[in-house]
């Protein structure tokens, strides 16, 4: 597949950026996809020593990508402890 794109390219010179941003794209998704696997606290992979992760995050912790218009330092906590 990988020698059919280079065809393709040396055939067709345009499509070299078509083929550069195709593969950017597929590698930064699969990257946040990743990011989003590892770092987010809603998702759990090991079940038997922390079954519940977001209940030690503090108030204050900031965990989205993006958060508009959000002071994460101003907020208090909301929740009880177990």
């Amino acid at each position: 597949m990988f020698r059919q794109m280079l065809k393709q390219a040396r055939r067709n010179p345009g499509l070299v950026p078509l083929f550069f941003f195709i593969g950017l794209g597929l590698s930064s998704a699969s990257l946040y996809l990743l990011r989003l696997a590892i770092f987010n606290p809603d998702v759990i992979w090991d079940r038997k020593n922390n079954s519940e992760p977001w209940n030690k995050l503090s108030p204050t912790h900031q965990y989205k990508f993006l958060a508009v218009e959000t002071d994460y330092s101003k907020l208090k906590k909301d929740r009880p402890d177990f």
